[in-house]
């Protein structure tokens, strides 16, 4: 696409067009690394935009639509990327901008679904395999997308993943809904069996009184049950509590451990491979192993650490709010000790790589901790609470990045010494302040009891 170097500093990481790695014909454009940076980075303006706005109308309207309808305009704009960068660079970051507005509201969107969906002793490992599946869809689609540029040019990646996009929205909208209570096809049993599991997490922590059916009245009971889940897994109305939240000392300690999380996670992924390159002369192209790595690893560790947080949680060896801090310990503390313990391995790249590539794998256990306690602290509100936790990482994503440029300006091993003990520092606070106030239980700003006397 470009014949310029890579704006994290991989020289010739882009393709001439004699390049033998891409077809003849895909068109060749001479942007500099700067103009590259500006339309990769106005994606991510867009979408930050809209992560906030994407929870409160899926909370609104219902997870099922603004995700649906958030894809396939991503999907549709994504057919038109040829098509822009071909009008020019200003037309391209433009629609890029519009691609990261339409995919900011699909991760909120997916949070409220889970939050009506997922019982809490299956909570964790369903929902950290969905994460999974964009781990290891981002791997399948790189491996994928550089055989479509060999055979038919890098055009058609946009094509045939936009029009692979378009099909699954066309099946979303067919098989999916909103909650277990409208869906046609689910069995009464599993009907009951989810809608009375996710009441009865949110009855067993609220004051006795608020039940009025007597003892011995199942269906009145079994009717309250229904109702109860009906109002608290319902989609909340226009008001939101938003003094309520801001004061919320649980709902801060998911933010800002997010936001350190996100820190060291984006400083890695944007920076591990000009550190690789320009510090340890380790060429990730000819080490593709070494490159896959950290997305197989990532998705794994997501796989296993839901598995494990919902055994944890079934066997009742530990509650709700020491799993999710144990899980959050092992995916911000390993890291930051893998990243401080870089500087002093000296010239070894190989067990630098595996150090890296293990502070990669190991963060996603963070997927049973601080990623889905949205839902634990207040379910009706996770989509909206995810649009703000992820745009608390968005910045981080945005900052960090820019943050070890400057580091490194100044002395090269310095610089990268101090950026990762920065990220360590701060993912240690993070960790310190979840910890201290951090919670698994609904919180009272997040229930209203008038609904079910």
């Amino acid at each position: 696409m470009t014949n310029s170097s890579h704006p994290h500093g991989w020289s010739s990481s882009a393709p001439h067009s004699n390049y033998p790695a891409f077809a003849q014909d895909a068109p060749v454009y001479n942007w500099s690394a700067e103009t590259q940076g500006i339309v990769l980075s106005s994606f991510f303006y867009g979408y930050g935009l809209t992560q906030a706005l994407g929870g409160y109308c899926s909370g609104l309207l219902g997870g099922k639509p603004v995700l649906g309808s958030g894809l396939l305009l991503s999907s549709v704009l994504t057919l038109l990327v040829p098509q822009a960068a071909e009008l020019g660079v200003s037309f391209l970051i433009g629609l890029q901008a519009l691609l990261g507005l339409a995919e900011g509201v699909i991760f909120p969107a997916q949070y409220t679904l889970w939050a009506k969906w997922a019982p809490p002793l299956e909570r964790s490992r369903l929902m950290n395999i969905a994460d999974a599946g964009c781990t290891f869809g981002t791997f399948f689609a790189l491996l994928v997308a550089g055989i479509i540029c060999q055979s038919l040019g890098w055009p058609f990646v946009f094509y045939i993943f936009g029009g692979v996009g378009c099909v699954w929205c066309l099946c979303w909208f067919l098989l999916v809904y909103e909650d277990p209570a409208h869906h046609p096809c689910i069995s009464a049993r599993e009907q009951e069996y989810i809608m009375s599991l996710l009441a009865h997490q949110q009855q067993v922590e609220r004051p006795k009184k608020a039940w009025t059916a007597c003892p011995g009245d199942v269906r009145q009971e079994r009717r309250h049950w229904l109702m109860f889940y009906s109002f608290q897994g319902s989609s909340h109305g226009h008001s939101l509590p938003l003094v309520a939240m801001a004061k919320s000392l649980p709902l801060w300690a998911i933010t800002i451990a997010c936001f350190c999380t996100d820190w060291l996670f984006y400083m890695l992924l944007t920076s591990m491979p000009t550190f690789m390159s320009y510090v340890l002369h380790f060429d990730l192209r000819d080490n593709g192993l070494f490159s896959s790595l950290p997305y197989v690893g990532n998705g794994l560790g997501h796989i296993l650490a839901g598995l494990l947080a919902d055994f944890l949680l079934a066997r009742r060896v530990l509650g709700t709010a020491a799993v999710r801090k144990l899980f959050s310990a092992l995916g911000m503390l390993l890291p930051a000790i893998f990243l401080v313990a870089v500087p002093y391995i000296g010239c070894s790249s190989t067990v630098v790589v595996v150090l890296l590539t293990l502070a990669l794998t190991i963060i996603s256990m963070t997927g049973a901790g601080i990623n889905i306690n949205h839902i634990d602290i207040a379910p009706r509100y996770a989509g909206f609470l995810l649009g703000v936790t992820n745009t608390f990482g968005i910045v981080a994503g945005i900052i960090a990045p820019t943050a070890v440029g400057l580091l490194v300006s100044r002395d090269l091993q310095t610089g990268w010494r101090n950026a990762f003990f920065v990220s360590a520092a701060l993912n240690l606070f993070g960790l310190i302040f979840y910890i201290a106030f951090g919670s698994g239980t609904i919180q009272d700003w997040a229930r209203e009891d008038t609904a079910v006397q």
